[in-house]
């Protein structure tokens, strides 16, 4: 598992910028591997949920006063990284007002101030459905908006307690319909905003939920799909019901592109953020 070089010359810049990363507090896998890259998913608006997820490492606790010079660190880290794909996410903040939008916007617009062209890719919570905070995100202009419906949904009362998939869907389609009207942008010469979504297999869902997963997100305008093992960060977190065979993963990305999936990732270790730059980067058009 790679420490030094560019991994550590990459800890050492989130430290001195006091910023967290998804990679570290969930816990994934990949971590090593993308830090080795130089690269990084920010984790803003503070490192405490509202919600108690039973898959994620993010630990459910009361949250801290949002850092308001965060949107300028991370900018910083990005230009200092010389990134080409951005990825910021954040914990879900049900206690905010605007469930932290406006501060999303805030990053979006301060990394595109330092980094013009860079894609910009958010991966949100579901702002509790109110359109008005996806618009606020959207109108910063991200180039892909990621919000994942995560699992199917008969599983939603176990897996995501605090979560409804028809308002994860909603927020994809309220995303595609507001695309479409011109609601997102990103710099001159890519006018086209993408959605993405993910699901984690191997919870208990069985091969027609996925598929009807896909269809819905379909169904929503989604474009871009990535498919990933879970895998348990904890012992006191859900158990795996089943590891999944390489080939099966093969077979839903195959069938994903013909449903029509501009780009999708489908694998053991894929996670939503994993080689983001490279999945976005083989998108049929």
């Amino acid at each position: 598992m790679p420490a030094g070089g560019q991994a550590a010359r990459v800890r050492r810049l989130l430290a001195e910028l006091g910023l967290a990363t998804v990679c570290s507090g969930a816990h994934c896998p990949n971590l090593p591997e993308c830090y080795a890259r130089g690269t990084a998913t920010f984790l803003i608006l503070g490192d405490a949920c509202t919600r108690s997820c039973r898959f994620c490492a993010i630990e459910k606790a009361r949250p801290g006063p949002l850092r308001e010079d965060e949107p300028e660190a991370v900018a910083e880290a990005c230009s200092r990284l010389m990134l080409k794909h951005v990825v910021i996410t954040s914990v879900t903040r049900d206690d905010l007002a605007d469930g932290g939008a406006c501060h999303f916007a805030r990053t979006i617009r301060a990394v595109r101030s330092r980094m013009p062209q860079a894609v910009i890719e958010v991966l949100t919570p579901d702002f509790q459905g109110r359109p008005e905070a996806v618009d606020a995100v959207l109108q910063a202009g991200p180039d892909i908006f990621n919000h994942n419906v995560e699992t199917v949904p008969r599983l939603y009362p176990e897996v995501r307690p605090e979560a409804d998939y028809r308002r994860s869907l909603g927020v994809l389609a309220h995303v595609k319909r507001r695309a479409g009207q011109g609601g997102g942008a990103g710099p001159a010469g890519r006018t086209r905003l993408y959605t993405k979504s993910g699901l984690m297999v191997g919870l208990g869902e069985a091969a027609d939920e996925v598929r009807a997963v896909l269809a819905d997100l379909r169904g929503a305008g989604c474009d871009i799909l990535t498919i990933g093992q879970y895998l348990a960060p904890s012992p006191k977190h859900l158990a795996v019901a089943r590891f999944v065979e390489p080939g099966e993963f093969a077979a839903w990305e195959t069938e994903a592109r013909a449903m029509g999936f501009a780009a999708v990732a489908s694998g053991p270790f894929v996670r939503s953020s994993y080689q983001a730059e490279s999945v976005f980067g083989g998108r049929r058009a």
